[in-house]
Protein backbone atom coordinates (compact mmCIF):
# COMPACT_ATOMS: atom_id res chain seq x y z
CA UNK A 1 0.00 0.00 0.00
CA UNK A 2 2.99 2.30 0.29
CA UNK A 3 3.22 4.94 2.98
CA UNK A 4 -0.05 5.29 4.86
CA UNK A 5 -0.63 8.89 5.92
CA UNK A 6 -0.94 9.19 9.71
CA UNK A 7 -2.11 12.29 11.59
CA UNK A 8 -2.22 12.59 15.38
CA UNK A 9 -3.64 15.04 17.88
CA UNK A 10 -5.44 15.00 21.22
CA UNK A 11 -9.11 15.21 22.10
CA UNK A 12 -10.52 17.81 24.48
CA UNK A 13 -9.93 15.60 27.52
CA UNK A 14 -6.33 14.78 26.58
CA UNK A 15 -6.85 11.40 24.89
CA UNK A 16 -4.75 10.66 21.82
CA UNK A 17 -6.46 10.20 18.44
CA UNK A 18 -4.90 9.14 15.13
CA UNK A 19 -6.22 9.33 11.56
CA UNK A 20 -5.03 6.73 9.04
CA UNK A 21 -5.48 7.70 5.39
CA UNK A 22 -4.59 5.87 2.19
CA UNK A 23 -1.42 6.88 0.34
CA UNK A 24 -2.09 9.84 -1.90
CA UNK A 25 -4.73 11.31 0.40
CA UNK A 26 -4.29 15.05 0.98
CA UNK A 27 -2.61 16.04 4.26
CA UNK A 28 -4.98 16.78 7.09
CA UNK A 29 -4.95 20.36 8.36
CA UNK A 30 -4.23 20.27 12.13
CA UNK A 31 -6.49 23.29 12.59
CA UNK A 32 -9.41 21.23 11.27
CA UNK A 33 -8.81 18.43 13.80
CA UNK A 34 -9.53 20.40 16.98
CA UNK A 35 -11.99 18.83 19.42
CA UNK A 36 -14.29 21.69 20.45
CA UNK A 37 -16.23 19.79 23.12
CA UNK A 38 -16.07 20.66 26.80
CA UNK A 39 -15.09 17.30 28.30
CA UNK A 40 -14.00 16.42 31.82
CA UNK A 41 -10.61 14.76 32.14
CA UNK A 42 -10.59 10.96 31.93
CA UNK A 43 -9.52 9.47 35.24
CA UNK A 44 -9.46 5.67 34.98
CA UNK A 45 -9.99 3.96 38.32
CA UNK A 46 -9.19 0.38 37.35
CA UNK A 47 -7.56 -2.17 39.60
CA UNK A 48 -5.96 -5.54 38.88
CA UNK A 49 -6.75 -8.26 41.38
CA UNK A 50 -5.32 -11.77 41.30
CA UNK A 51 -7.60 -14.79 41.64
CA UNK A 52 -5.12 -16.99 43.56
CA UNK A 53 -6.94 -20.26 42.85
CA UNK A 54 -7.16 -19.74 39.08
CA UNK A 55 -3.90 -17.81 38.87
CA UNK A 56 -5.64 -15.20 36.69
CA UNK A 57 -5.68 -11.42 36.84
CA UNK A 58 -9.09 -9.74 36.95
CA UNK A 59 -9.54 -6.09 35.97
CA UNK A 60 -12.00 -4.19 38.17
CA UNK A 61 -13.25 -1.17 36.17
CA UNK A 62 -16.39 0.07 37.92
CA UNK A 63 -16.34 3.38 36.01
CA UNK A 64 -17.35 1.49 32.85
CA UNK A 65 -20.87 1.13 34.22
CA UNK A 66 -21.52 4.67 32.99
CA UNK A 67 -20.30 4.18 29.40
CA UNK A 68 -22.51 5.10 26.43
CA UNK A 69 -25.04 2.35 25.72
CA UNK A 70 -26.79 1.85 22.37
CA UNK A 71 -27.58 5.48 21.49
CA UNK A 72 -29.82 6.29 18.50
CA UNK A 73 -28.02 6.31 15.17
CA UNK A 74 -28.23 10.11 14.93
CA UNK A 75 -26.41 10.39 18.28
CA UNK A 76 -23.60 7.93 17.50
CA UNK A 77 -20.35 9.14 19.10
CA UNK A 78 -18.21 7.33 16.50
CA UNK A 79 -19.62 9.09 13.45
CA UNK A 80 -17.66 12.10 12.18
CA UNK A 81 -18.34 15.59 13.55
CA UNK A 82 -20.56 17.43 11.08
CA UNK A 83 -23.83 19.31 10.74
CA UNK A 84 -23.18 21.01 14.06
CA UNK A 85 -22.91 17.75 16.06
CA UNK A 86 -19.58 17.09 17.82
CA UNK A 87 -18.44 13.50 18.33
CA UNK A 88 -15.37 11.52 19.34
CA UNK A 89 -13.87 12.16 15.89
CA UNK A 90 -13.35 15.91 15.31
CA UNK A 91 -13.37 15.88 11.51
CA UNK A 92 -16.24 15.91 8.98
CA UNK A 93 -15.01 12.67 7.43
CA UNK A 94 -12.40 9.99 8.02
CA UNK A 95 -11.12 6.71 6.59
CA UNK A 96 -9.80 4.87 9.69
CA UNK A 97 -9.24 6.36 13.13
CA UNK A 98 -7.88 5.03 16.42
CA UNK A 99 -8.19 6.77 19.78
CA UNK A 100 -7.94 6.10 23.48
CA UNK A 101 -11.15 4.69 24.92
CA UNK A 102 -13.09 7.17 27.03
CA UNK A 103 -14.16 4.29 29.31
CA UNK A 104 -11.06 2.06 29.40
CA UNK A 105 -10.84 -1.28 31.18
CA UNK A 106 -7.36 -0.24 32.31
CA UNK A 107 -4.78 2.43 31.59
CA UNK A 108 -3.45 5.68 32.96
CA UNK A 109 -4.87 9.19 32.68
CA UNK A 110 -4.31 10.68 29.21
CA UNK A 111 -1.01 12.50 28.95
CA UNK A 112 0.31 11.04 32.22
CA UNK A 113 3.74 9.37 32.29
CA UNK A 114 3.54 5.71 31.26
CA UNK A 115 3.26 3.63 34.42
CA UNK A 116 5.78 0.85 34.94
CA UNK A 117 5.26 -2.08 37.31
CA UNK A 118 7.57 -2.63 40.23
CA UNK A 119 8.86 -6.16 39.77
CA UNK A 120 6.66 -8.80 38.13
CA UNK A 121 3.32 -7.62 39.54
CA UNK A 122 1.33 -5.84 36.79
CA UNK A 123 -0.47 -2.56 37.42
CA UNK A 124 -3.62 -1.43 35.65
CA UNK A 125 -2.06 1.94 34.76
CA UNK A 126 0.49 0.22 32.48
CA UNK A 127 -2.19 -0.95 30.04
CA UNK A 128 -4.10 0.94 27.39
CA UNK A 129 -7.42 0.53 25.60
CA UNK A 130 -8.10 2.00 22.16
CA UNK A 131 -11.07 2.16 19.79
CA UNK A 132 -10.54 1.62 16.05
CA UNK A 133 -13.25 2.88 13.68
CA UNK A 134 -13.14 1.08 10.34
CA UNK A 135 -15.18 3.63 8.34
CA UNK A 136 -17.06 6.87 8.83
CA UNK A 137 -20.18 5.27 7.29
CA UNK A 138 -22.38 4.20 10.18
CA UNK A 139 -24.21 1.57 8.12
CA UNK A 140 -21.30 -0.26 6.42
CA UNK A 141 -20.19 -3.34 8.40
CA UNK A 142 -16.73 -4.82 8.00
CA UNK A 143 -18.02 -7.47 5.60
CA UNK A 144 -19.04 -4.76 3.12
CA UNK A 145 -15.82 -2.75 3.23
CA UNK A 146 -13.64 -2.64 0.13
CA UNK A 147 -10.46 -4.71 -0.05
CA UNK A 148 -8.51 -1.46 -0.07
CA UNK A 149 -10.20 -0.26 3.14
CA UNK A 150 -9.52 -3.60 4.84
CA UNK A 151 -5.87 -3.16 3.92
CA UNK A 152 -5.88 0.26 5.59
CA UNK A 153 -7.45 -1.23 8.73
CA UNK A 154 -4.74 -3.92 8.71
CA UNK A 155 -2.07 -1.21 8.48
CA UNK A 156 -3.67 0.59 11.44
CA UNK A 157 -3.72 -2.62 13.49
CA UNK A 158 -0.03 -3.21 12.70
CA UNK A 159 0.86 0.38 13.57
CA UNK A 160 -0.92 0.23 16.91
CA UNK A 161 0.50 -3.21 17.75
CA UNK A 162 4.05 -1.93 17.26
CA UNK A 163 3.50 1.29 19.19
CA UNK A 164 1.53 -0.19 22.08
CA UNK A 165 3.89 -3.14 22.36
CA UNK A 166 6.77 -0.71 22.90
CA UNK A 167 5.13 0.87 25.96
CA UNK A 168 6.76 -0.06 29.29
CA UNK A 169 4.68 -2.58 31.21
CA UNK A 170 2.68 -3.87 28.22
CA UNK A 171 2.99 -7.63 27.67
CA UNK A 172 0.29 -8.48 25.12
CA UNK A 173 -1.47 -6.49 22.37
CA UNK A 174 -4.90 -7.78 21.38
CA UNK A 175 -6.90 -6.22 18.49
CA UNK A 176 -10.48 -7.48 18.21
CA UNK A 177 -13.92 -6.69 16.83
CA UNK A 178 -17.23 -7.40 18.56
CA UNK A 179 -20.21 -7.27 16.20
CA UNK A 180 -23.91 -7.51 16.98
CA UNK A 181 -26.27 -6.81 19.85
CA UNK A 182 -26.24 -10.51 20.76
CA UNK A 183 -22.53 -10.20 21.51
CA UNK A 184 -23.21 -7.25 23.80
CA UNK A 185 -22.01 -4.44 21.54
CA UNK A 186 -22.90 -1.05 23.04
CA UNK A 187 -22.22 1.04 19.89
CA UNK A 188 -23.40 -0.17 16.49
CA UNK A 189 -20.97 1.88 14.40
CA UNK A 190 -18.44 -0.43 12.65
CA UNK A 191 -15.51 -0.46 15.03
CA UNK A 192 -13.16 -2.66 17.00
CA UNK A 193 -10.89 -2.28 19.98
CA UNK A 194 -7.29 -2.90 20.95
CA UNK A 195 -6.32 -3.91 24.47
CA UNK A 196 -2.67 -3.56 25.47
CA UNK A 197 -2.59 -5.83 28.52
CA UNK A 198 -0.12 -5.28 31.36
CA UNK A 199 -0.14 -9.06 31.85
CA UNK A 200 -0.32 -12.14 29.64
CA UNK A 201 -4.03 -13.10 29.36
CA UNK A 202 -5.09 -16.65 30.28
CA UNK A 203 -5.95 -17.94 26.80
CA UNK A 204 -2.66 -17.10 25.04
CA UNK A 205 -0.83 -18.18 28.18
CA UNK A 206 -2.39 -21.65 28.00
CA UNK A 207 -1.79 -21.92 24.24
CA UNK A 208 1.86 -20.99 24.55
CA UNK A 209 2.35 -23.45 27.41
CA UNK A 210 1.01 -26.23 25.15
CA UNK A 211 3.27 -25.10 22.33
CA UNK A 212 6.32 -25.06 24.62
CA UNK A 213 5.53 -28.56 25.89
CA UNK A 214 5.13 -29.85 22.32
CA UNK A 215 8.43 -28.33 21.24
CA UNK A 216 10.15 -29.89 24.25
CA UNK A 217 8.74 -33.30 23.34
CA UNK A 218 9.09 -33.24 19.54
CA UNK A 219 11.19 -30.26 18.48
CA UNK A 220 8.26 -29.03 16.33
CA UNK A 221 6.09 -25.95 16.60
CA UNK A 222 2.53 -26.99 17.44
CA UNK A 223 0.98 -24.03 15.58
CA UNK A 224 2.77 -25.10 12.40
CA UNK A 225 1.79 -28.74 12.88
CA UNK A 226 -1.89 -27.88 13.34
CA UNK A 227 -1.96 -25.51 10.36
CA UNK A 228 -0.46 -28.19 8.09
CA UNK A 229 -3.01 -30.75 9.32
CA UNK A 230 -5.96 -28.39 8.80
CA UNK A 231 -4.79 -27.33 5.32
CA UNK A 232 -4.69 -31.00 4.32
CA UNK A 233 -8.08 -31.81 5.86
CA UNK A 234 -11.78 -31.40 5.17
CA UNK A 235 -12.49 -28.31 7.27
CA UNK A 236 -10.89 -25.67 5.01
CA UNK A 237 -13.35 -22.90 4.13
CA UNK A 238 -11.23 -20.55 1.99
CA UNK A 239 -7.62 -21.05 0.84
CA UNK A 240 -5.44 -18.41 -0.76
CA UNK A 241 -1.78 -18.34 -1.71
CA UNK A 242 -0.75 -16.84 1.64
CA UNK A 243 -3.71 -17.44 4.01
CA UNK A 244 -6.03 -20.34 4.89
CA UNK A 245 -9.33 -20.10 6.75
CA UNK A 246 -10.68 -23.25 8.38
CA UNK A 247 -13.07 -24.53 11.02
CA UNK A 248 -10.82 -26.04 13.73
CA UNK A 249 -11.10 -29.71 14.59
CA UNK A 250 -12.09 -28.97 18.21
CA UNK A 251 -14.29 -25.92 17.61
CA UNK A 252 -15.86 -24.62 20.82
CA UNK A 253 -18.50 -22.41 19.22
CA UNK A 254 -21.45 -23.08 16.88
CA UNK A 255 -19.59 -21.11 14.19
CA UNK A 256 -15.81 -20.82 14.51
CA UNK A 257 -13.26 -20.01 11.81
CA UNK A 258 -9.52 -19.54 12.21
CA UNK A 259 -7.43 -17.64 9.67
CA UNK A 260 -3.68 -18.32 9.51
CA UNK A 261 -0.91 -16.94 7.31
CA UNK A 262 1.07 -19.77 5.72
CA UNK A 263 4.48 -18.27 6.49
CA UNK A 264 5.26 -18.45 10.23
CA UNK A 265 4.65 -14.88 11.39
CA UNK A 266 4.75 -13.67 15.01
CA UNK A 267 2.54 -10.59 14.85
CA UNK A 268 0.81 -8.04 12.62
CA UNK A 269 3.83 -5.76 12.11
CA UNK A 270 5.78 -8.78 10.79
CA UNK A 271 3.36 -9.44 7.89
CA UNK A 272 5.08 -9.02 4.53
CA UNK A 273 3.65 -7.26 1.49
CA UNK A 274 2.18 -10.39 -0.11
CA UNK A 275 0.41 -11.38 3.11
CA UNK A 276 -0.97 -7.87 3.59
CA UNK A 277 -2.16 -7.66 -0.02
CA UNK A 278 -4.08 -10.94 0.09
CA UNK A 279 -5.57 -10.70 3.57
CA UNK A 280 -8.55 -8.53 2.63
CA UNK A 281 -9.61 -10.82 -0.22
CA UNK A 282 -9.62 -13.94 1.98
CA UNK A 283 -11.10 -12.32 5.08
CA UNK A 284 -13.95 -10.62 3.23
CA UNK A 285 -14.74 -13.92 1.53
CA UNK A 286 -15.04 -15.54 4.97
CA UNK A 287 -17.17 -12.74 6.44
CA UNK A 288 -19.61 -12.75 3.52
CA UNK A 289 -20.04 -16.53 3.78
CA UNK A 290 -20.78 -16.12 7.49
CA UNK A 291 -23.45 -13.49 6.79
CA UNK A 292 -25.01 -15.84 4.22
CA UNK A 293 -25.20 -18.66 6.78
CA UNK A 294 -28.53 -17.48 8.20
CA UNK A 295 -29.28 -14.76 5.61
CA UNK A 296 -28.51 -12.15 8.25
CA UNK A 297 -25.54 -10.30 9.69
CA UNK A 298 -23.92 -12.86 11.97
CA UNK A 299 -22.97 -11.63 15.45
CA UNK A 300 -19.35 -12.48 16.09
CA UNK A 301 -16.11 -11.85 17.91
CA UNK A 302 -13.04 -11.64 15.65
CA UNK A 303 -9.77 -11.54 17.59
CA UNK A 304 -6.12 -11.46 16.62
CA UNK A 305 -3.87 -13.79 18.61
CA UNK A 306 -0.28 -12.73 18.18
CA UNK A 307 3.11 -13.03 19.85
CA UNK A 308 3.47 -11.57 23.33
CA UNK A 309 5.83 -8.64 23.72
CA UNK A 310 8.39 -10.43 25.90
CA UNK A 311 10.65 -13.27 24.83
CA UNK A 312 10.18 -14.83 28.28
CA UNK A 313 6.42 -15.17 27.62
CA UNK A 314 7.01 -17.42 24.59
CA UNK A 315 7.27 -14.84 21.81
CA UNK A 316 9.59 -17.04 19.74
CA UNK A 317 7.04 -19.87 19.52
CA UNK A 318 3.94 -17.74 18.86
CA UNK A 319 2.17 -17.62 15.50
CA UNK A 320 -0.14 -14.84 14.38
CA UNK A 321 -3.69 -15.97 13.61
CA UNK A 322 -7.22 -14.60 13.72
CA UNK A 323 -9.99 -16.46 15.54
CA UNK A 324 -13.59 -15.64 14.70
CA UNK A 325 -16.56 -17.17 16.48
CA UNK A 326 -20.29 -16.65 16.80
CA UNK A 327 -22.66 -17.59 19.61
CA UNK A 328 -25.59 -17.98 17.19
CA UNK A 329 -26.25 -21.70 16.67
CA UNK A 330 -29.39 -21.28 14.53
CA UNK A 331 -31.73 -18.42 13.55
CA UNK A 332 -33.09 -17.01 16.81
CA UNK A 333 -31.04 -19.44 18.93
CA UNK A 334 -27.95 -18.58 20.98
CA UNK A 335 -25.24 -20.78 22.44
CA UNK A 336 -25.22 -19.70 26.07
CA UNK A 337 -22.21 -20.28 28.29
CA UNK A 338 -24.15 -22.03 31.02
CA UNK A 339 -23.19 -24.52 33.73
CA UNK A 340 -20.49 -26.59 32.04
CA UNK A 341 -18.85 -23.75 30.13
CA UNK A 342 -18.98 -20.95 32.71
CA UNK A 343 -18.90 -23.14 35.82
CA UNK A 344 -16.39 -25.83 34.86
CA UNK A 345 -14.70 -24.21 31.86
CA UNK A 346 -15.64 -27.24 29.74
CA UNK A 347 -17.16 -26.47 26.33
CA UNK A 348 -19.81 -28.72 24.82
CA UNK A 349 -20.54 -28.10 21.14
CA UNK A 350 -23.91 -28.83 19.53
CA UNK A 351 -22.59 -28.88 15.96
CA UNK A 352 -20.09 -30.94 13.98
CA UNK A 353 -17.13 -28.81 12.78
CA UNK A 354 -16.93 -30.74 9.50
CA UNK A 355 -20.59 -29.95 8.78
CA UNK A 356 -20.09 -26.24 9.46
CA UNK A 357 -17.08 -26.13 7.14
CA UNK A 358 -18.95 -27.95 4.37
CA UNK A 359 -21.88 -25.56 4.64
CA UNK A 360 -19.65 -22.47 4.58
CA UNK A 361 -17.80 -23.76 1.52
CA UNK A 362 -21.10 -24.16 -0.29
CA UNK A 363 -22.37 -20.65 0.35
Amino acid sequence: MGNVRRSATRLADGREILWFDEPGSPPRDPAALVDRRDLPRVTPASQLRLDPLAGEWIAIAAHRQDRTYQPPDDECPLCPSRDGRLTEVPSPEYQVVAFENRFPAFGSAPGAPVAEPAGDTPVAESGRCEVVCFTDDHDTPFARLSVRRVRLVLEAWADRTAELGARPGVRYVFPFENRGAEIGVTLSHPHGQIYAYPYLPPFPQRMLAQVAAHREATGENLFDVRLAAERAGERVVVAGEHWTAFVPEAARWPVEVHLYPHRPTPDLPALDESQRAEFGHVYLDVLRRLDALHDDELPYVAAWNQAPVRAADGRGDARLHLRLHSIRRAPGKIKYLAGSESGAGAFISDVLPEAVAERLRGL
